[in-house]
C-alpha cells in the first residue's frame, strides 16, 4: 500500500509539471492568434480618467521569445536534474549527493591538519591551542544543543566541566561516549520498593546521602528499602561508572532534586540517551574530529593548575 501511495504522488508530480509547462506554451499561441478589435487610433476603446487610452499595440518581440526560451529551459532542466515526480534526472544530482560531496571535500582539506593531532595525546592535544580552537568549534556545533555553550549543561544533560562522571572522566571513556554514544535507563522501582509511604521514606534517605535537606525520621525508615537501589547506585549510594548509575552522595543531581522529583524518579524512572557522534555509528565526525574533540571534553575539568 505505501509503494502504491509513494508512486502516485511521483506520477502526480510529474503530470502537474509537463501540464504546466505546455499549458503555458498553449497559452503563449492562443494570444498571439487572438486578434482584438481597435478603432482607428488603435485604442482599445477604454478610457480612463477622461483622455487616458488603452493602446491595441502587440507584445514586443523580444518578451515573446524570452517566453519561449523559459518554457524550453524548463524542458532541458527536467530531463537533466530531478522535478518530475521520483525520476533523477540524467546528470543523477541530489542534494544528499551534493552534501556529500562537500563533506568528503571538506574532509580531504582538513585532513593534514588532522594528521598533526593524530600523533598527539589527549594531555598534549589539551596543551595545544589550534587543537582547543578546533575543538572549541567541534563542540559548539555538535555538543553545545545539549551541553549548552559553556559546557555546564542543564536539567538532564550533564555538566562536563565539573568532574562528575556517570562513566568515568578518562581519555578512553570519554572517547568510547563520543563514538559509541550512551543510553542510561533506571526502571521504575516503585513496586521493589513496596507502598507510596515505603517510597516517600526511600526518597529521603536519598536525600541524606548528599545531606540535601530531608526528613530525618522518614529517612531512617527508608534506609533498609535502598537494598533496592544498591544493586546498580551501591551499598554505599556511590554509585558504579561501569553501569552508568550515578553517585547519589555527592550533591550533583542530573535530573533535578528534592523529595517530590525523587519519588517521581523512583515510580517512573527515567531513560536518558546521547546519540553516538561518530559518522561509522551515524554520527558526523570522522575518528581524527573525535580524537580531538575528546581532548576538549577531557580538558574542561582537567584544567592545569596555576601556581600562586
Amino acid at each position: 500500500m505505501s509503494d502504491f501511495v509513494n508512486n502516485f504522488w511521483s506520477i502526480y508530480i510529474a503530470v502537474i509539471a509537463i501540464v504546466g509547462i505546455f499549458g503555458c506554451l498553449l497559452l503563449l499561441i492562443l494570444t498571439a492568434r487572438k486578434k482584438v478589435d481597435s478603432a482607428a487610433d488603435n485604442t482599445t476603446g477604454h478610457v480612463w480618467d477622461g483622455d487616458l487610452r488603452e493602446l491595441n499595440n502587440p507584445m514586443p518581440r523580444w518578451w515573446m521569445w524570452l517566453f519561449v526560451s523559459t518554457i524550453v529551459f524548463s524542458v532541458f532542466y527536467l530531463i537533466a536534474y530531478p522535478g518530475l515526480g521520483s525520476f533523477s534526472g540524467q546528470f543523477k544530482w541530489s542534494q544528499v549527493g551534493a552534501y556529500e560531496a562537500e563533506v568528503q571535500k571538506a574532509e580531504a582539506d582538513l585532513a593534514p591538519l588532522y594528521a598533526r593531532f593524530t600523533a598527539m595525546s589527549v594531555e598534549e592535544m589539551s596543551k595545544d591551542s589550534q587543537a582547543m580552537a578546533i575543538g572549541a568549534n567541534l563542540f559548539q556545533n555538535n555538543c553545545a544543543q545539549c551541553h549548552s555553550s559553556d559546557a555546564r549543561g542543564g536539567k538532564s544533560f550533564p555538566n562536563l566541566t565539573d568532574n562528575d562522571w556517570l562513566h568515568g572522566g578518562t581519555p578512553e571513556k570519554i572517547h568510547e561516549t563520543l563514538t559509541q554514544g550512551r543510553q542510561g535507563m533506571m526502571p521504575p522501582m516503585a513496586a521493589a520498593v513496596g507502598e507510596a509511604e515505603d517510597v516517600r521514606n526511600l526518597a529521603n534517605y536519598v536525600l541524606s546521602l548528599s545531606g540535601s535537606p530531608h526528613d530525618s525520621a522518614r529517612a531512617v525508615l527508608g534506609k533498609d528499602k535502598f537494598v533496592a537501589c544498591a544493586a546498580c547506585h551501591g551499598a554505599d549510594g556511590k554509585g558504579m561508572q561501569a553501569l552508568g548509575a550515578p553517585n547519589l552522595t555527592d550533591d550533583i543531581w542530573l535530573h533535578g532534586w528534592g523529595e517530590a522529583t525523587i519519588i517521581d524518579m523512583i515510580n517512573n524512572g527515567k531513560v536518558n540517551i546521547m546519540p553516538p557522534q561518530a559518522k561509522e555509528n551515524g554520527g558526523k565526525l570522522v575518528p581524527a574530529q573525535i580524537d580531538v574533540l575528546t581532548a576538549y571534553v577531557w580538558s574542561l575539568s582537567n584544567k592545569p593548575s596555576t601556581a600562586n
